[in-house]
């Protein structure tokens, strides 16, 4: 069996963090985008009868999407046997009911376009709500790791004396976990509305935060409100400032420099999508869950 990773322009540093794990080759995927926002891709013509695994994160989806599409086939036109899709941070995941009248679910809409190029897929803590798990919306073979081992290792390595702390309920899961591993204590944020634009958060014990470094965990930052409203918190109780820690760091607008502004110590990511906070790689975890992936062909 040969294994081949074929990754998008800006997934190539971790793909080739993740070949040697996988014993493949990486060959060439090159991506253009013309001025009236067509894409152009190329991949390399030397396919026949590999394994394939397209690496690509879909943090901007309504731009990747297309291309990848095309990608895996035209990888299945120059003879791959099969192509899976590592897409470290993977999209669509919030609209997975209707919530008012008329809105597209998008979720299973997103499951059905992407069966349709790939085999399997493998993916980091994906924002699941009211489906526990990625086989409630996907046919093919779709493997969810958690980053939590390599979030705990860094933690622990960096911040010894850090009292992590979840933003909102809906954390919970990823901070006890991680805290879990890393042997630290943790609480999460409650929150009480007075009115649209009037919350209240507090820390449930603050006694045994004190002397402590603030951690704050979410799985994913994008705009940053989720994260710089317990920032001033922590603040106003005297604690030291906060690291703030994503799994994904999707940081839209200005929202990185926003979280510094706002005091945080330090801001740090894993390399799902790559961006200067990038400090934990998740490369050694999608290497171990892909590789007994390689080779599946899906029965469409």
């Amino acid at each position: 069996m040969t294994r081949v990773l074929l990754p998008f322009p800006m997934q190539r540093h971790l793909a080739e963090a993740m070949a040697p794990a996988l014993a493949a080759r990486m060959v060439r995927l090159d991506w253009r985008r013309f001025p009236d926002g067509e894409s152009l891709v190329a991949v390399d013509e030397a396919l026949s009868g590999a394994d394939v695994a397209i690496v690509a994160s879909l943090h901007r989806p309504d731009e990747i999407s297309i291309a990848m599409r095309f990608a895996a086939a035209t990888a299945r036109e120059f003879g791959a046997r099969s192509v899976g899709l590592v897409a470290p941070y993977l999209a669509y995941m919030r609209q997975d009911t209707r919530f008012h009248p008329g809105e597209a679910v998008s979720a299973p809409l997103y499951a059905r376009f992407l069966e349709e190029s790939f085999d399997w897929l493998v993916t980091v803590d994906p924002h699941l709500h009211r489906n526990p798990e990625l086989s409630a919306l996907y046919r093919v073979p779709a493997v969810r790791i958690a980053a939590a081992p390599v979030v705990a290792t860094w933690i622990r390595a960096n911040v010894p004396d850090a009292v992590l702390i979840g933003p909102d309920s809906e954390s919970a899961q990823w901070v006890a976990d991680i805290a879990r591993r890393a042997g630290m204590p943790w609480q999460v944020l409650h929150k009480q509305r007075h009115g649209d634009r009037d919350v209240e958060v507090s820390l449930p014990d603050i006694a045994s935060a004190r002397g402590r470094t603030p951690v704050i965990v979410d799985d994913i930052i994008s705009s940053g409100h989720t994260v710089i409203e317990p920032l001033g918190h922590l603040r106003q109780l005297g604690l030291p400032a906060a690291v703030c820690v994503a799994i994904h760091a999707v940081f839209a607008e200005d929202a990185y420099a926003r979280l510094l502004e706002a005091g945080a110590a330090r801001v740090v990511s894993t390399d799902s999508i790559p961006h200067p906070s990038n400090a934990m790689s998740i490369a050694g975890l999608l290497a171990d869950a892909c590789s007994g992936l390689f080779g599946h062909v899906h029965l469409r």
